[in-house]
Parts: structure tokens; sequence; C-alpha cells
């Protein structure tokens, strides 16, 4: 497997992010073919949606005060935090634990990092139609059948510093289930299923970095995915009741932000 950065210029709202992309790979002579998949930063794709909140312009509630208060954080930014996320679990400083789009994620996606000075930027509106909608572009104008994935950053439980997350997936099969595959010793496994887009997100996350890189996506190559036109990108998310770390929160009722409330 190979992954190519690809440098940019800084991507603004309502620039055509293929063709800024496009541009880059051409600049760069590397070729897009057939069966590669094109990684994409979140924000990328948000900022071009117009995913942009200006901090000023929003009125925190009472609620985001006191959770601002307790996690070192603004009370504008705690409401938009408030308003993205489906379930705020409870928070660190400078980070609340939130659900958004079924994915654990800090501060439901919204971010200051890589936005605006006074903004915050959120996540890209329906991924997983934003990344069908890019793969369909880029067969338009390149001819090319691709896979895209559109990624976040994340935290790991008990784990310091940031790994890749898949958010918005098309054009190849998230997950692989080993079931039934043996293992070295002629053992069936009986859960094992491997996070390929999630995978991926973090190979593409180590090239894109974190800062000021200009390196908005990533062309991957010799990828070992299923690519198919039509793929559940559902198949990649669980229910609370069947995950390690959820099944706790919820069978105990670990909801920290209630006391929030």
């Amino acid at each position: 497997m190979q992954l190519f950065g690809i440098h940019t210029r800084l991507i603004e709202p309502k620039d055509n992010l293929v063709d800024v992309i496009l541009d880059g790979l051409r600049r760069q002579k590397i070729s897009m073919e057939d069966r590669d998949v094109l990684v994409i930063a979140s924000k990328a794709v948000a900022v071009v949606q117009g995913r942009l909140v200006r901090l000023s312009s929003i009125e925190p509630s009472e609620r985001a005060k006191k959770i601002a208060e307790k996690c070192n954080l603004e009370p504008s930014f705690v409401e938009v935090v408030l308003r993205e996320a489906e379930k705020v679990y409870g928070g660190v400083s400078r980070a609340l634990l939130a659900l958004k789009n079924n994915v654990l994620i800090a501060n439901a996606g919204v971010d200051h990092k890589n936005a605006p000075r006074g903004y915050a930027v959120l996540w890209p509106e329906k991924p997983h139609e934003s990344a069908e909608k890019i793969r369909n572009e880029i067969l338009e104008k390149t001819g090319k059948h691709v896979g895209v994935l559109i990624i976040d950053s994340r935290v790991t439980p008990l784990r310091m510093g940031t790994t890749g997350v898949a958010i918005g997936i098309a054009g190849f099969d998230p997950v692989r289930d080993c079931r039934a595959d043996k293992d070295l010793y002629g053992s069936l496994l009986l859960i094992t299923r491997q996070a390929l887009a999630d995978d991926l997100a973090s190979a593409a996350h180590l090239i894109m970095g974190e800062a000021n890189e200009l390196i908005p996506a990533v062309l991957v190559k010799n990828v070992p995915v299923n690519f198919s036109e039509k793929i559940n990108p559902d198949s990649a998310i669980i229910s609370a009741k069947e995950c390690l770390f959820m099944s706790y929160i919820t069978q105990n009722r670990v909801f920290l932000a209630d006391v929030y409330e």
C-alpha cells in the first residue's frame, strides 16, 4: 500500500474541493487510478460547505455556561457543541465527550483548530452522502472509479494523542468480517472484525498532521479493501449495548453531563 499526501493551498468557503485536490495531484505529478482511495480531512469538506460558526454570534444557554465553567471552555463554544451533539456524557478540561452521528468524539466534532480566528468549524453535513458526492464528481471529471473517505481525528480511551476515524465512507466496504477465519493455531475467530476504514483513516492522519501542514487529502494506492458501487457505511457502527466502552456507560448510567442539567 502506498500513501501520497496531497499539498494544496488554503481551502476556503465555496471552493470546489475536488478541483483543488486534482490540481494538487497534477502539480505533484501523481496520477489517480481506478481502485485508489482518496482520504479527505473533514475540515476541508466542512469549510467548502460553509460549516463555520462565528462564536460571537452565539448566545449561550445557562446549561452551556455551567458546563463551560467546569470544563474550562468558552460558553459560546459549549453551546454549539450542545446543539451539534446527540448526547453529551461528560468532560475534562477543554473537551466534552459527545455522541455525533453514532460516533463518540470530543466536542461533537466542533473544533477551534484549523478554523479562522473567532470561528468554530463543524462536521460536514451528511458525511456519507458528501463522500459519495465527491466520488461521483471524481468519476465525472477523471473517469476513475475510486473510494472516498472523509476523516477526523479523535482520542482513544487511556491513550495519549489523536488517531484517525472515518466519518464518511463511499466506494468500498468499511469493515472486513474475520469471523470463521482461522488463527495461527487453527482456532476459529469468533468475534473479530477489522475496521478497514478507520485503519485507513489513521494511516492518512499520520501524513496529514494536525497543524499547518496544508495536506488536506491523501491518495492511497493498492488498498486491501473490497470496492463496491453500493455499500452500507453504517456497517462500521455498532450499538451501545455491543460496545465494550459504551455498554458500561449505558448499563451503569454514567451520564456525567446529567450533573450539568
